[in-house]
């Protein structure tokens, strides 16, 4: 007599498949914090790092530095640790971000991804970071060694990238205040405005203005993003008192020009 081996019953049948869904879902739920930590670093061309990540995916918290990216040797940490919070909320993302030092109120962002395009927006807010986190970077900001304090806020901000072009709404500024650097003696050389806003030639493209606001270095500038690169123009120059002092910051900012130093990116 020739037995058949059976089919697995539907029940096993469907155990197998809630306990697969189960595994998923545990995974999702409790992915680790170097998950995205790796993201990040991959992302961002490892010039953003989340070192020593704690918790998981949705909520965690790490230490922030910046960095000059693969291979170099600088790197600035934050102080203290830098928290987020992580929500699915069909069909956005929502973000929240808080550093001990520099976020008097929580950061709210929010990603909504769809096909062949990515939309970011930030909930109107202000936070302070140290300009010594710019060394990080790398050239020429581990020359320059800027201290002082940077005020960044947004308003109605949110950008686009749809099918590879990159359009902005509302605006964000960057205020430097009472900055210095070990390349002058001068102590502060001024304070200074950077504002990231709508294109004056293209409306959903994004246009960069730079403004001294007080100070013995005077810094100004314009420029734009023409979906690839940068484009910037602009100059520096010292007030005449205080020319000797600064000297030696014009020839490195800058293609010097007489008293003036001429800078150019893109």
């Amino acid at each position: 007599m020739i037995r058949l081996n059976r089919p697995p019953s539907s029940s096993w049948t469907w155990a197998a498949g809630g306990a697969l869904l189960g595994l998923i879902a545990a995974i999702l739920v409790f992915a680790p914090a170097r998950w995205l930590a790796g993201m990040v670093q991959q992302f961002s061309g490892a010039r953003l790092l989340l070192t020593e990540p704690q918790g998981t995916v949705w909520k965690g918290s790490a230490q922030l530095m910046l960095a000059g990216g693969a291979g170099s040797s600088d790197a600035v940490a934050l102080p203290g640790r830098l928290a987020w919070q992580l929500q699915p909320a069909w069909p956005a993302w929502q973000l929240q971000l808080v550093a001990s030092c520099c976020t008097p109120h929580p950061l709210h962002l929010q990603a909504t991804p769809g096909w062949d395009s990515l939309h970011l927006s930030m909930q109107d807010g202000l936070s302070q970071w140290p300009a010594e986190l710019l060394a990080g970077l790398g050239t020429p900001w581990n020359t320059v060694q800027a201290k002082g304090v940077l005020h960044l806020s947004a308003q109605g901000l949110s950008i686009s990238l749809v099918q590879g072009r990159l359009a902005m709404a509302g605006r964000a500024q960057l205020e430097a205040l009472d900055v210095s650097s070990r390349l002058s003696t001068l102590q502060p050389m001024g304070s200074y405005r950077l504002t990231l806003k709508s294109s004056d030639k293209d409306s959903q493209a994004i246009g960069l203005e730079l403004t001294t606001l007080n100070g013995s270095l005077q810094l100004t500038g314009h420029g734009d993003w023409d979906n690839s690169r940068w484009h910037f123009e602009g100059s520096a120059s010292a007030a005449p008192e205080h020319l000797d002092a600064l000297s030696n910051l014009l020839n490195i900012i800058g293609r010097r020009d007489g008293a003036r130093s001429l800078i150019t990116l893109g």
